[in-house]
């Protein structure tokens, strides 16, 4: 779920909100049909990804149409787009969203164009597949990890990250000092919120299918002490996921859980000296499962069966391993392809805990599907019940489960 700093939540905030009432598609026209050589991609990306659009429209043998929106903009223009026939040929979609839009029957199965996600990581198969077929697949992907303070970590006597809570804990308390917290995340109710506190109830077992569990009410319990204990500032519940790496990059927040979307702002400031590691777990024999994030390409439904053709393989070589490792290299992010993220951490010291990660992360809709966005409002109406004092994290669980 990335943030990019000065953009709004992406699509999948406004999906939830947005009843699907997309019409069968088999016979829309596409957005470019007057020109049979032209295909048309609709994102919502920054400029700097053309140059890999345009590579593979040359790979392929045709010119691009792009058109870039902004992220929550995305989901309307897709429900206008079928309405009136007049889909993309290619259309980049959040992960989350996947499954929503293919069973309005707007996007046809990438097997068509010979695609199967072979050798791609679980998460990133599942989060594109729909009633057991696939509809989109991810160049590569984002999850959450953990970065932290190299210099405040030596001063404070710690000389390698924390792998439980109790460590993590205990890390915090050290950590803090008047003025700084030593740990920061965002609990926002919001979608936001939610995809913070998944690495916490997903790696102790907590499920989305109902949150009143024991693992979903320790993982909360967690938050709440390391508030209890001064570690986390009680301003997290309006933090999103840049007002906290702000925290981290003023010196204000010793450890941060964030994604790799803020590489790039971390390294512009050659004054903090940060690394990472993976989220960890209550249980040092458990594994670290955070939430999947990152885009997926798809082939909108047309009726021009040859575009569709060019489409798919233009998707193709998106998803190819050479465009996996650019898209990767651009966006600071994991290839989706193991063999290929294994290569990218092993050579780039950044990314390395995030490909890590991404091998165990989970789609949000791999259990709930659609129904994903509900689930998602009751666990950050959960986390901002308890944060806030108004009920025990047993007791805010059970309330937002049967909201």
């Amino acid at each position: 779920m990335r943030t990019a700093r000065k953009r709004p939540l992406k699509a999948v905030a406004v999906a939830a909100l947005v009843p699907l009432s997309l019409t069968a598609c088999g016979g829309s026209s596409s957005a470019g049909a007057g020109s049979p050589n032209t295909l048309t991609i609709q994102d919502y990306y920054e400029p700097a990804h053309d140059p890999i659009y345009h590579s593979c429209a040359k790979t392929v043998g045709v010119s691009v149409e792009i058109n870039h929106l902004p992220g929550p903009g995305l989901i309307p223009k897709v429900l206008q787009q079928s309405s009136s026939r007049t889909l993309p040929d290619v259309l980049m979609l959040d992960n989350p969203d996947v499954q929503q839009i293919a069973a309005s029957g707007a996007l046809s199965p990438l097997t068509d164009y010979g695609m199967s996600g072979d050798g791609m990581v679980e998460a990133v198969v599942k989060a594109g597949t729909y009633e057991g077929k696939l509809y989109g697949l991810a160049p590569s992907v984002n999850t959450l990890v953990i970065f932290y303070n190299k210099d405040l970590f030596k001063a404070a006597g710690l000389s390698s990250p924390p792998k439980t809570w109790d460590e993590l804990r205990a890390y915090a308390k050290k950590l803090t000092r008047q003025g700084r917290y030593g740990f920061a995340m965002s609990n926002v109710n919001t979608y936001e919120g939610s995809w913070q506190f998944l690495p916490f109830m997903w790696g102790n077992g907590g499920s989305e299918q109902d949150i009143t569990g024991p693992e979903t009410a320790q993982a909360l319990r967690l938050v709440l002490d390391l508030q209890n204990d001064g570690s986390i500032s009680k301003s997290s519940i309006n933090w999103s996921q840049d007002d906290v790496i702000d925290q981290f990059i003023a010196g204000k927040a010793a450890m941060v859980v964030n994604g790799p979307w803020q590489i790039p702002a971390l390294e512009k400031r050659k004054d903090v000296k940060w690394a990472a590691f993976p989220v960890p777990t209550r249980l040092a024999t458990q594994t670290t499962v955070a939430p999947l994030g990152g885009e997926v390409y798809t082939v909108p439904r047309t009726a021009d069966k040859a575009k569709m053709t060019k489409a798919g393989q233009f998707v193709k070589c998106l998803i190819s391993p050479e465009m996996q490792l650019e898209s990767a290299k651009l966006r600071q992010t994991v290839p989706s392809d193991l063999k290929v993220a294994a290569e990218f951490g092993s050579s780039n010291e950044v990314i390395a805990p995030f490909v890590t990660t991404v091998k165990t992360a989970r789609a949000r809709t791999a259990i709930l599907g659609a129904d994903w966005p509900k689930a998602a409002t009751k666990i950050y109406t959960a986390v901002q019940a308890a944060l806030t004092g108004k009920a025990a994290p047993e007791q805010a669980l059970r309330q937002a489960q049967d909201q």
